[in-house]
């Protein structure tokens, strides 16, 4: 390198560098797969790896010295004629090859040994002290734990009709605990404290409800919880056993947390106050971006992040600390020279000095976002990857890599078994190895150096973490790399302008909520990229699960890579294989449907495929339907309005409140001009029905109450409301007060009976509107085509097509065969969602059409 550059002393700014450096790569993957099987096993054998590892590991160290004292010497060699010669100096060399691959292999080995041992030693903690004996009884105890990390709240499960009660996570080790018998053991055994959080508190995420205390404990805080102690589930990481605290309660705090915790806790609420006047999607992205406080993220936002790979924004990661430092040091490749830029030399602070603040915000990145293993994870990679960055000498950052990797490991062996660890790594390597290769590449096809190096970065992230993505979550995500692409821009002026909140919060809030209102900018930039990514049709595509399905995609991308490689010379075919690629995740309406024929030509009505819940869509005038229920999941509803081409709505109804019909609101008033939102009277479940009022409310979307007699019209579409009457009482909750509808559009009826029972269906029969319910032409088949129906209903409807929305392998049975047969008696020919998907009906009274998607 020195002798390329024309100069003695090499070259002042160096970029010619050999072959990239692997030698501590076999030595960290060792230590690494060690650690992976030893947490888990017996002492017998992590003792035995032990031994072995160190005895055969010395044993070739020993040996070492024997070829390098046999081999030949200086003199021997130079006194030897020139062929004797040449001889011993082949045999040195092999000689020194061979004592360097002992040495390899010793190093291999006891990097391996020292990892089994701390695997074996945090295994031991799982089975120390008589909590795992007492949670293999289901023991009722008492005990004190210290908390090891912040609480956090479960996202809301929707399970059949109703939300899943959220509960406080606490990460703890067990300090004392009291036995049944009255026996108290001082121990120290990490646990998962799973807290029922009581309705009044049911806030979290979506917000509503107060907080609820549980929340606001800080790491090393200790508390008294009276639990019932159970096993951990097989093969779980980190705790011995799960503490299951019954009541929600006030925590009983028996001692307070460390001046350090106290002090990172006032530096996070402080953020989070200078938020909360900001809009939803701010207020709760900002403080994940800076300390990963995703409290506040919706289960809506989060699906949305997860479709479109943007989820380590959300987390404590690597890129956050990079560019807090890059801010601090200076831009890429002038960290070592004179004229490097930054804060540190513009305060005139000198390299060195600069070096030892750096590892001062390195600690106190640490404190402040706890030191939880993904933040500590995070500080290591992004240390790296800011030094590949700085120095651009990115052949000595891959033994970095390893040497952290290899030092991590054997620091916490839990990380072995991390999936968030193993995307850390690879994701780190890529932007080491393949991007710098990519972005070169792309260079010499004329892109711009910024994007190229943007698209790189992208690309290869994505490459090498797709995989282990498919592995998690059986798809994968088409619209990852431009989403990353598009959010990148706003990344990193969110993450300084939330740092900067955080800084100033202390000490001036009010110039602490003008930053944050000014990071809400970039911050809503992201929400928006990852939502609109999220509803794309083409979004994502199912795959196999697994590492066999792991193993797939991996080939496939070897293949996208290596064609890549061949049309990167044929700008024309690049442009026409993107546009094909735009067109396959978009799918517009009108190009998918002269390909697909979905929609059809003229549909009047769809019942969209959202899983086990309800969304039907009346057609009105071009590009606007009224929305009959919503059903449980905003992205999928999203996607089948997306693909009618849904811009405007005039009207929602919602039947009831059930979680099944209402839970996907937001997607249905996303991105579109919303007129109305009409109610059943009974607004139970309570959680339910203030979720869709706080939705609307946010939106400005006026909520009326739909009330028997109601006759509306727009367009060709006219509907009347049959049920509930507005003096009716609901005996049998909120099934029976559904929002009945008759539908007439283009000569066709249609019954939409909610989730009506029998109660509810025979007083429907008996009211005024009975008269209305002869010979529909389609029905929606109640509750899912559940085994509760009328049949004096079924008879008196007696309709030509029965739609039945129902989600595939649901735990109810739905639809019930006899409901099935019951309709098809009636001369009605039944379809159901999770069988033929999204149903279309299109043509006359005389000339019943139906397309499937």
């Amino acid at each position: 390198m020195h002798a390329a550059s024309g100069s003695r002393l090499g070259d002042a700014h160096p970029r010619q560098e050999g072959p990239t450096d692997l030698r501590l790569v076999p030595p960290a993957s060792a230590a690494w797969g060690t650690a992976a099987l030893m947490v888990h096993a017996s002492p017998g054998w992590v003792i035995g790896v032990v031994v072995v590892c160190v005895v055969v590991g010395v044993t070739l160290l020993v040996a070492r010295r024997g070829p390098a004292r046999s081999g030949a010497g200086a003199g021997e060699i130079e006194g030897a004629g020139e062929g004797e010669g040449a001889k011993a100096g082949d045999g040195a060399g092999a000689g020194v090859a061979g004592a360097w691959t002992k040495v390899s292999v010793a190093t291999v080995l006891l990097c391996a040994g020292a990892a089994a041992a701390s695997a074996g030693l945090h295994g031991a903690d799982l089975r120390r002290g008589p909590v795992p004996d007492l949670a293999e009884r289901y023991a009722r105890v008492t005990a004190e734990v210290e908390l090891a990390s912040d609480p956090r709240l479960t996202r809301p499960r929707i399970k059949g009709n109703h939300v899943a009660p959220s509960a406080v996570l606490l990460q703890a080790e067990v300090r004392r605990v009291t036995s049944p018998d009255g026996t108290v053991v001082d121990t120290r055994t990490p646990v998962l404290v799973i807290v029922d959080v009581q309705r009044r508190w049911h806030g979290g995420p979506s917000g509503g409800g107060g907080r609820s205390p549980w929340l606001s404990l800080l790491p090393s805080t200790r508390v008294r919880v009276a639990a019932q102690a159970v096993p951990a589930m097989v093969g779980g990481d980190r705790v011995a056993a799960v503490l299951r605290v019954r009541g929600g309660g006030a925590p009983e705090v028996v001692g307070e947390a460390s001046a350090v915790q106290r002090f990172a806790g006032r530096l996070r609420e402080g953020l989070r106050e200078a938020t909360d006047e900001l809009d939803a999607d701010a207020r709760a992205l900002l403080p994940g971006f800076v300390v990963g406080d995703t409290s506040r993220v919706t289960a809506e936002l989060d699906e949305a992040f997860k479709a479109t790979d943007l989820t380590h924004l959300l987390a404590v990661s690597g890129a956050n600390f990079t560019i807090l430092l890059a801010l601090f040091i200076g831009p890429p490749g002038l960290a070592q020279r004179a004229e490097r830029r930054g804060l540190a030399p513009r305060l005139g602070i000198p390299l060195r000095a600069t070096a030892l603040v750096g590892g001062a915000l390195t600690l106190g990145f640490v404190i402040v976002c706890r030191p939880d293993p993904s933040v500590v994870r995070a500080a290591a990679c992004g240390s790296i990857a800011l030094l590949a960055i700085a120095t651009g000498r990115r052949r000595s950052l891959v033994p970095a890599l390893a040497t952290a990797v290899l030092l991590l490991v054997l620091y916490d062996p839990w990380l072995a078994r991390s999936y968030g660890f193993l995307l850390s790594v690879l994701a780190t390597g890529a932007l080491l190895t393949l991007a710098p290769r990519w972005s070169a590449a792309l260079q010499r096809r004329r892109v711009p150096p910024r994007p190229a190096e943007a698209l790189a970065a992208a690309g290869a992230a994505q490459a090498v973490c797709a995989p282990v993505v498919a592995v998690l979550s059986a798809k994968v995500s088409m619209v990852a790399v431009p989403c990353n692409l598009l959010a990148e821009f706003a990344v990193a002026p969110a993450t300084v302008l939330g740092f900067a909140t955080l800084a100033t919060a202390q000490v001036a809030m009010p110039v602490a909520e003008c930053i944050a209102w000014c990071a809400s900018w970039p911050a809503g930039w992201i929400a928006d990229i990852a939502r609109t990514g999220a509803s794309l049709p083409g979004a994502g595509v199912d795959w196999p699960g697994g590492w066999t399905g792991a193993l797939l995609l991996a080939l496939v991308i070897v293949v996208i890579v290596f064609v890549g490689r061949r049309l990167m010379s044929h700008p024309w075919l690049v442009g026409a294989c993107l546009v094909v690629f735009a067109l396959v995740v978009a799918q517009p309406p009108p190009l998918t449907r002269v390909i697909t024929g979905w929609p059809p030509p003229g549909w009047r009505f769809v019942m969209c495929d959202v899983g086990q819940g309800d969304a039907t869509v009346l057609a009105a005038d071009d590009g606007a339907g009224v929305v009959v229920d919503a059903g449980p999941d905003p992205v999928l509803v999203d996607r089948c309005l997306t693909a009618l081409g849904i811009t405007r709505v005039p009207l929602v109804v919602l039947t009831h409140f059930h979680a099944d019909h209402v839970a996907g609101l937001p997607g249905v008033l996303r991105g579109r001009a919303v007129g109305a939102i009409a109610t059943t009277g009974f607004e139970e479940p309570a959680d339910q029905a203030e979720f869709v009022h706080r939705e609307a409310a946010a939106r400005r979307v006026p909520v009326t109450r739909a009330v028997a007699g109601e006759e509306r019209r727009t367009g060709d579409l006219a509907w009347k409301v049959l049920w509930p009457s507005g003096d009716a009482t609901v005996p049998d909750g909120p099934n029976d007060a559904s929002v009945t509808m008759l539908v007439r559009s283009a000569g066709l009826t249609l019954l939409l009976l909610g989730d009506l029972e029998p109660p509810g269906q025979r007083e429907l029969s008996r009211s005024p509107a009975a008269s209305e319910l002869g010979a529909v032409d389609v029905v929606k088949v109640a509750h899912h085509g559940s085994a509760y129906q009328d049949p004096g209903l079924i008879r008196a409807m007696s309709p030509r097509l029965a739609l039945i929305s129902v989600g595939a392998d649901n735990r109810y049975g739905h639809p019930a065969p006899r409901t099935v047969a019951a309709l098809r008696a009636g001369g009605a020919t039944v379809l159901r969602t999770d069988e033929d998907g999204s149903i279309a009906v299109a043509g006359t009274a005389r000339e019943l059409l139906v397309a499937r998607d």
